[in-house]
């Protein structure tokens, strides 16, 4: 097991490439901001306990593993504990390899392939995470190449779970909301509601949400009130579309960047040896 660790005055950030090429920790003047990544997840392989994961090929849920694209119909099988759909792509599940690391920088890689994972994600691929802090802000730029010889669906997103207090608040700007069913299946798209709108800084502690927006500006701010600290979020294209993830009576948040609606990856086509390419910043500040 191998722990990245990129420091700077002010915050520190490790990374465990072999669990799914996660961000296990992110701490502010020695307090942690994200969830914490248990010894036991960081030695299980997988990310999905982590501070924060990525999203790779696709975000969310695929109904019933049925990926349809460009006239095709794909079968891919459940691969998250306890979830009846597949979810989250591939890249939280595996190994990651290291391509370089310093003290401020890190790049890390996946390569997907497809040979003998019936069900699996059917497409060649290549997916990057680079990590680059900075005094006041940690950049991550997450990258997928296509290597088949035909147009592939291929989506980016990343997945920080954000610690949750009392007064904690969000702030961020978005068009539409996702409904969503029973297992968090999409199932109709519909302007955002009152009880849903966080244009302005409201505390998350108002609602339980499991919802993908559509329209987002990518821009998102949290606060943190009682430790006097902003955190401004601040995504590139194709970055568009953001899930937020409250969860009754667990002590996290989730504000997720990602490039497509949920379920929908296969409207997002990627041609033979392109690259899609997105910047994620997380810029501290004290309130």
């Amino acid at each position: 097991m191998t722990i990245l660790s990129l420091v700077t005055a002010r915050i520190a950030v490790d990374l465990a490439p072999s669990a799914g090429g996660a961000v296990s920790r992110f701490r502010v003047d020695g307090i942690d901001l994200l969830r914490r990544m248990a010894s036991i997840d960081i030695d299980s392989g997988r990310g999905n306990n982590a501070a924060a994961y990525p999203l790779v090929p696709f975000s969310n849920r695929i109904a019933n593993g049925r990926l349809d694209f460009e006239g095709e119909t794909f079968s891919l099988k459940p691969n998250w504990p306890g979830v009846a759909h597949p979810m989250h792509g591939d890249g939280w599940s595996h190994s990651w390899d290291i391509l370089r690391a310093d003290a401020q920088a890190a790049e890390i890689a996946y390569l997907h392939e497809p040979a003998g994972a019936e069900g699996g994600w059917p497409f060649r691929y290549r997916a990057r995470q680079s990590y680059r802090l900075q005094p006041d802000r940690l950049t991550v730029t997450l990258e997928i190449d296509n290597l088949e010889d035909r147009v592939v669906p291929a989506g980016l997103g990343l997945h920080p779970f954000f610690l949750r207090e009392q007064d904690s608040e969000l702030a961020c700007s978005t068009e539409a909301v996702w409904q969503t069913d029973a297992e968090v299946l999409p199932v109709k798209r519909v302007p955002v509601p009152a009880e849903w709108n966080f244009s302005k800084p409201r505390r998350v502690n108002e609602v339980v949400l499991d919802n993908c927006f559509d329209g987002w500006t990518g821009k998102a701010t949290i606060l943190w009130p009682s430790r006097r600290l902003r955190l401004d979020l601040e995504a590139s294209e194709p970055f568009r579309h953001v899930v937020i993830y409250v969860p009754p009576g667990q002590p996290y948040f989730c504000v997720e960047p990602v490039s497509h609606a949920s379920g929908q990856v296969g409207a997002l086509p990627l041609a033979p040896g392109a690259t899609r390419r997105g910047e994620i910043v997380f810029r501290i500040s004290d309130l």
